[in-house]
């Protein structure tokens, strides 16, 4: 067992690099089993996920090299009869469900254990299966410990999600890339990642327009060809650097980074007081003023992303007044109020909706970890909290941060991460 131990209270200053974005690349490594040859996936964040990501495609026949932010992947050997060999990896990742679309396109069959991930409250599959079965696909087992489906053929058609799940849209991009005709995707998710793994498509020889908009349009192709690629930078670390830097009443620099990503999390920032300066590829966010209480609704893209909900959280609890987050996609991510109270913060929730009274400070304490956004919250809090705060369950922060307390350290933080014998 591991914990970090940060003695907070110190204002980072400085300048910090953001890696490719995880829920991208965890997109595009699956996606490469459609080009069925050898490609050359650049920023690639070294975090835990991409790793087991490894591990599943390796254990399904791919040849993988990763080096610094490299992975060159070749996927022609891939054999969807090796899906038995990632059970407990499925299991343990949301992202292998992109493994659905991915095999079912190539070979016309996958048969998976259920995927996994935080617990951050349910997470059905609903708007996957029936997208794959609007194509024509049989699904058996949606109600059990695996999935499987068949299809002898994929034929595109009109798809209505009633939600702008992330998720089946890229599942049903996957799918749909080799489908006979054309396939139309309504109210379609416009993250980032979204259009990205739309972009490493097209680049494969798929005919993919609209990704990033509400409608996507894919007119299907015979087959796709390997390419090589970069991956979109992440905004979700871009926003928690931005938000560290609030927090801490600091000066930091965030490089590597889209703008237009990152609107509203500047605008949440700027009517709490902070000043958010950008350039073409960087954002300076300066906390130098006390921080005002706002309020804050969790949305699709290019509302408030819901992954960055916990570390404004931890920002809202030192503002001046009263603040409300009301979370509209995931009805279990407040657990993380209770580790903040701990703390001496003054904070409850019913339901979906949060309310948070600001206090002059907080102090330290031993703290952990309850998801993945959960770790960053937890992060924040002891940068900003009095004395020395101990973090646990470092396993969700290694998920999803490309090493993080590396780049904190060397904003001018107190944080060393240890065994937990020492």
């Amino acid at each position: 067992m591991e914990k970090i131990l940060i003695k907070g209270g110190k204002a980072l200053h400085g300048q910090v690099e953001v890696m490719g974005a995880k829920n991208a690349a965890l997109g595009i490594i699956p996606a490469t089993i459609l080009a069925g040859g050898y490609c050359s996936i650049k920023n690639v964040p070294d975090i835990s996920d991409i790793r087991n990501y490894i591990s599943i495609m390796e254990k399904l026949g791919a040849v993988v090299s990763y080096s610094g932010d490299r992975l060159d992947i070749d996927t022609t050997f891939v054999d969807p009869a090796n899906a038995g060999l990632i059970d407990e990896e499925a299991t343990n990742m949301r992202a292998s469900y992109y493994l659905l679309g991915a095999l079912l396109a190539r070979f016309g069959t996958v048969r998976i254990a259920f995927p996994g991930g935080c617990d951050i409250g349910a997470r059905p599959i609903d708007f996957h299966i029936e997208g794959f079965q609007a194509l024509g696909a049989t699904v058996i087992g949606e109600n059990s410990d695996y999935i499987e489906i068949h299809a002898d053929r994929l034929i595109g058609c009109n798809i209505d999600f009633a939600f702008a799940s992330v998720g089946a849209t890229i599942n049903i991009m996957l799918a749909a890339v080799t489908a006979e005709g054309e396939t139309v995707i309504n109210n379609a998710a416009r993250e980032p990642h979204v259009e990205d793994i739309a972009n490493y498509l097209n680049c494969c020889g798929a005919l993919i327009t609209g990704a990033g908009t509400s409608q996507i349009r894919i007119t299907g192709v015979k087959s796709l060809h390997a390419a090589d690629y970069s991956i979109v930078p992440d905004q979700i670390t871009a926003g928690t650097y931005m938000i560290c830097a609030a927090a801490t009443k600091g000066d930091v620099t965030v490089t590597r980074i889209i703008p237009e990503h990152l609107g509203i999390i500047a605008e949440k920032l700027i009517q709490m007081g902070c000043d958010v300066l950008f350039g073409d590829d960087y954002v300076r966010v300066i906390g130098n003023r006390p921080l005002k209480a706002i309020n804050l609704e969790t949305m699709p893209y290019p509302g408030f992303p819901t992954d960055l909900q916990q570390p404004m959280g931890v920002l809202m609890c030192l503002a001046e007044g009263d603040s409300i987050i009301d979370e509209n996609i995931f009805e279990n991510r407040f657990r993380y109020l209770e580790e903040l109270n701990k703390m001496g913060a003054k904070t409850r929730y019913e339901g979906s909706r949060a309310y948070i009274s600001g206090v002059a400070s907080l102090k330290s304490d031993r703290i952990h970890s309850t998801d993945l956004r959960a770790g960053a919250a937890m992060l924040i809090a002891g940068l900003a909290a009095e004395g020395t705060t101990e973090i646990t369950d470092l396993q969700h922060i290694d998920r999803g941060y490309d090493r993080i307390v590396e780049k904190l350290l060397a904003l001018g933080s107190d944080i060393v991460r240890i065994n937990e014998g020492q």
